[in-house]
């Protein structure tokens, strides 16, 4: 889950631009997404890259398996 670093919670997280990548036309090589915070007004990027299994965020949000501490 990706939630604002600042306000620990995923609730006010809204996708800014999003970005799919096919390499192939059929398989997703690449998803890239940027995320604005509604509450504090923090940005971050998401991107997933399938050539290389690897996911990785950036700026002032975080990719978290539990769950957020505010719902």
């Amino acid at each position: 889950m990706i939630t604002c670093s600042n306000c620990e919670t995923a609730q006010f997280l809204q996708i800014t631009q999003s970005r799919v990548y096919f390499e192939d036309g059929e398989m997703i090589n690449e998803i890239s997404e940027t995320y604005e915070c509604t509450l504090c007004g923090a940005t971050g990027q998401y991107i997933y890259d399938e050539d290389h299994d690897t996911e990785d965020v950036t700026g002032d949000v975080e990719l978290t398996t539990e769950r957020p501490k505010h719902a």
